[in-house]
């Protein structure tokens, strides 16, 4: 009997220190989620997992998915899920914005059910078209035309986009909520990693 109550109390105090191990985790993602909540947040969020490498095959094309590094199966399954946690939790979004890759507008797509390409979310690292001061000229523009009182925008791109406009590096999947400031800029509030 002493033996079952000493592995109950170890039991017990496993459970205790994962949960307070836990909780800052947790309380770390309250202030993105309560401005979102809000509304008229930007949501960045790096496209989902894809197939192994880094950047695409020489010679790919924006409007040739084939030629492209893809998501893969882990990763439409990880958009799916993003999307169904912000519907869980009411989050309103008003337009969903995306990168032309498809990686990125598949995430879109499986997340959001709708999208809109946007060429000035195009990929910072690999893009022969457009300098990239001039895709974040625009989408400060874009950002500052934003009228207030409206649901969340999520802008669905890369992670080079996201450090070159937040300052903040992010995996796959994982976003990062900001509020827009004068003439677009934005104002990290934090991030979000759902899956």
């Amino acid at each position: 009997m002493r033996t079952w109550l000493r592995g109950v109390l170890l039991s017990l105090l496993v459970l205790a220190c994962g949960a307070l191990v836990l909780q800052p985790a947790l309380a770390a993602d309250e202030p993105a989620w309560a401005a979102l909540a809000a509304g008229n947040q930007v949501v960045l969020m790096r496209h989902a997992a894809t197939e192994p490498g880094i950047g695409d095959p020489a010679g790919f094309r924006k409007d040739d998915c084939r030629t492209q590094r893809n998501l893969s199966a882990a990763g439409r399954e990880s958009a799916r899920k993003i999307g169904q946690v912000l519907r869980d939790r009411r989050v309103v979004v008003s337009d969903v914005w995306s990168s032309r890759w498809c990686r990125c507008l598949d995430t879109a797509r499986l997340a959001f059910g709708r999208v809109q390409p946007m060429a000035m979310l195009d990929s910072m690292f690999n893009d022969p078209e457009g300098s990239d001061d001039e895709k974040l000229r625009a989408l400060r523009v874009a950002l500052s035309a934003r009228t207030a009182g409206g649901g969340n925008r999520v802008l669905v791109t890369h992670e080079v986009n996201i450090r070159r406009l937040t300052g903040v590096s992010v995996g796959m999947g994982e976003m990062v909520v900001a509020g827009v400031g004068a003439g677009g800029g934005l104002v990290v509030v934090g991030r979000l990693r759902v899956d």
